[in-house]
């Protein structure tokens, strides 16, 4: 399988920049999800890549080939760039059986029909649905179509899989069994996947790395977890994790190149960062401090607030704290408890993955164990 480069890769329609100046490498065999709200530029860049959407200005390349090239008048037809593409709606056809979908496209590669038939049979045991290949797409249900639209999309064997929210149609227990068997897959197959979504959950369950991204810019392009444990900017920390992270207003001044005291809830904590700090502007209300709400632990602590509401879900619990400034946190309890309405409870702020902002630039300036 082979990597994809893109380089300053730009699309504008008209005035408006759906992608801007877009640098990323996807390195053979990753699951890369392009994550972000509607209408940032992710679907459009999955376009771009497939070669559905021309650029306006940059470099693609797939493995050795360049794809697409503005400055040398290169575009590679999609038929030509050996990929796969899975689309939101399946566009499976009606008239043909679950066999007869998947053969489609290798007899239009003129197959020998002997390495059809073998081919198909791998595909309907990969995907666990031999005994729906004599049955017509209405006779499917659940996840069964999704599964024959996979099946025929890798039935040529491309060097990339492209999907385009395949699951957004499928209700929420299903769409959980399907990322498990998408994840299964893209291990199975050693393909390399590129997949997008709005849905954060699903970007972070299922990729080796995530690219997020806001009105057409890239914002972060990391592993799931260091997206998560260590935002690049508000914007990121906001979008994702769920409950979102707790932003606090805070003031801060450097003590030297890793230390910076911090006055956040009325207290006051010094914040040691493992590596050199960013820039922070200077004056009052310079920064806001990022908190988890794992790290908003209920019980006891130096801070006191009102449970603003409590909301038990099973194996956890989600509780909303009104400070004293009237400001509404976050906190996330492991199990079932709960905690009368209007109540006082002490609190504190305390783990490995604090994030200190500049309020200005809006960007994460460091991260700290701490304590407040």
């Amino acid at each position: 399988m082979p990597k994809i480069v893109l380089g300053h890769v730009t699309k504008r329609f008209d005035r408006f920049v759906a992608v801007e100046d877009l640098d990323m490498v996807i390195e053979d065999r990753e699951f890369i999800t392009l994550l972000g709200p509607s209408g940032c530029g992710k679907t459009t860049t999955l376009r771009m890549i497939a070669g559905l959407e021309m650029p306006t200005e940059g470099r693609i390349a797939i493995g050795d080939d360049v794809v697409f090239d503005a400055e040398k008048g290169i575009n590679v037809s999609p038929g030509k760039r050996d990929i796969g593409f899975l689309f939101q709606n399946y566009a499976l056809w009606p008239h043909m059986t679950v066999y007869q979908n998947i053969a489609f496209g290798l007899e239009n590669l003129k197959w020998p029909k002997e390495d059809v038939r073998k081919r198909v049979g791998e595909m309907l045991a990969m995907l666990k649905i031999e005994q729906f290949e004599k049955r017509y797409p209405s006779e499917l249900s659940g996840g069964q179509p999704q599964r024959v639209a996979i099946a025929r999309t890798l039935a040529p064997k491309p060097k990339v899989l492209f999907m385009d929210e395949p699951l957004s149609n499928l209700d929420a227990k299903l769409r959980l069994e399907m990322r498990a068997e998408l994840k299964r897959l893209h291990a199975d197959t050693d393909s390399t996947f590129v997949y997008v979504t709005h849905d954060q959950l699903e970007a972070m369950t299922l990729a080796t790395r995530v690219c997020l991204m806001k009105n057409g810019v890239l914002q972060q392009y990391a592993p799931p977890l260091e997206v998560y444990g260590n935002p690049a900017n508000l914007f990121t920390a906001d979008f994702v994790g769920n409950p979102t992270m707790n932003f606090i207003p805070a003031t801060a001044r450097k003590l030297d190149d890793r230390r910076t005291e911090v006055e956040a809830l009325g207290g006051t904590l010094v914040f040691m960062s493992p590596e050199a700090l960013g820039e922070l502007a200077e004056g009052d209300g310079n920064a806001v401090l990022g908190v988890r709400p794992e790290f908003l632990r209920l019980g006891s602590g130096s801070h006191r607030g009102t449970v603003y509401a409590t909301l038990p879900a099973g194996m956890e619990t989600t509780v909303k704290i009104e400070a004293p400034d009237g400001q509404i946190l976050t906190s996330v309890e492991f199990g079932s408890v709960d905690y009368d309405q209007n109540s006082e409870i002490d609190y504190e702020i305390s783990g490995n993955g604090i994030i200190l902002f500049d309020r200005q630039s809006e960007k994460n300036i460091g991260r700290s164990v701490a304590a407040l």
